[in-house]
């Protein structure tokens, strides 16, 4: 039944419908929109990712990890 869901013919209808919605006029826009917001989402992924290992860092040692070369670093 959902063997071939998805045919390139469904894509066009699916585009010519968005196309008669939204107009000419404002796909730029959106699609300007539609990118910032994945810029944005792909930031604040990279930097959850990165909050992790950091977190991941002081966990495994019990103390802060300290930032290379700062007093902090140099006690070890």
């Amino acid at each position: 039944m959902l063997r071939n869901a998805l045919e390139p013919w469904h894509i066009l209808v699916v585009v010519l419908v968005v196309v008669v919605l939204f107009g000419s006029r404002k796909l730029p826009d959106t699609a300007r929109a539609l990118g910032k917001s994945m810029r944005i989402l792909k930031s604040e992924a990279r930097a959850m990712r990165s909050d992790g290992a950091d977190a991941a860092g002081t966990e495994a040692s019990g103390e802060p990890a300290a930032a290379p070369g700062s007093p902090a670093d140099s006690r070890r």
